[in-house]
């Protein structure tokens, strides 16, 4: 399950505004490298919307069936907000919708019950 935290304006490449949700998953616990300690943590992503900011306000709080997952991608460099350190990555996290169950997908056609 996901959660919507927030939402955010982005520019397409035409210079129109449009906004993004932005969504966290569950908790998770992860062993610091440095440490050895864990530490609490949720994957974030964002996914791209056509509500106005009024509707993206409404829409934070609700929860979608899913999770996020880390995707391998060409790599890119990334700025540490806290630190302004650059690193470069490798992956990124993406919105992975929970899959209809195949008594779900043989009942339903065009979203109407058969």
């Amino acid at each position: 399950m996901v959660q919507v935290v927030d939402y955010k304006t982005r520019i397409n490449k035409d210079g129109e505004e449009f906004f993004v949700l932005v969504i966290e998953g569950d908790l998770e616990m992860v062993k610091s490298h440095e440490t050895g300690r864990f530490y609490a943590t949720a994957r974030r992503s964002s996914i791209s919307s056509t509500f106005n900011e009024e509707g993206c306000k409404k829409m934070i709080g609700s929860q979608m069936p899913g999770a996020i997952n880390k995707v391998p991608c060409d790599e890119y460099e990334y700025a540490v907000p806290e630190s302004g350190e650059i690193i470069t990555l490798d992956y990124r996290y993406e919105y992975q919708p929970e899959e209809a169950s195949l008594e779900e997908t043989i009942l339903q056609q065009d979203g109407v019950l058969v």
